[in-house]
């Protein structure tokens, strides 16, 4: 198969788990469907805004079908190496506790952006920060880009936008 339309070199080979004491990091597939859901729904409100303020996901009426679609894609993108999506679950894998994406940009200065999320549940207990420096650290030791960008983290969103592109 080629990868012609692969952001990452072909002979790259994808990381496809990263596991500590809190959590593991691994491909997200639809057999996460309703685990995922039930992360997504119950953390509406914080999650908003976590692609940007124009990103309208996730929906209020997010249906369980309409997630399986979002899975799907996202595990295509992970198979056609144009994007990786990752599941965020506790080491027993019975709870999804967040979401790692990682997209390629066209802005410049900056081969990928990285974004991220935690269930609402989570965010108290300082698993995001545990995770954005677990992910950051990963993408500097594991994978290929030169620099990679965290809109909404290191960058805000107003600014990311305004970058130009190459």
């Amino acid at each position: 198969m080629s990868h012609s339309d692969s952001f990452v070199p072909d002979d790259f080979k994808i990381p496809h788990k990263l596991e500590n004491q809190h959590f593991r990091i691994r491909m997200l597939t639809i057999h996460d469907l309703v685990k995922d859901y039930d992360a997504v729904k119950t953390s509406i409100d914080h999650l908003q805004g976590v692609f940007g303020p124009t990103s309208d996901w996730p929906a209020a009426d997010l249906t369980l079908e309409q997630d399986l679609i979002d899975l799907a894609w996202h595990q295509k993108e992970f198979q056609r190496r144009t994007s990786f999506a990752y599941s965020v679950v506790s080491l027993d894998e019975d709870q999804v506790i967040g979401c790692v994406y990682i997209y390629p940009t066209s802005k410049v200065g900056s081969q990928a952006i990285a974004i991220m999320w935690v269930r609402s549940s989570f965010v108290s207990g300082g698993m995001d920060d545990i995770l954005f420096s677990t992910v950051k650290q990963w993408l500097d030791e594991k994978w290929p880009f030169e620099k990679i960008s965290f809109p909404g983290r290191e960058i805000s969103w107003e600014d990311w936008e305004k970058l130009e592109k190459i």
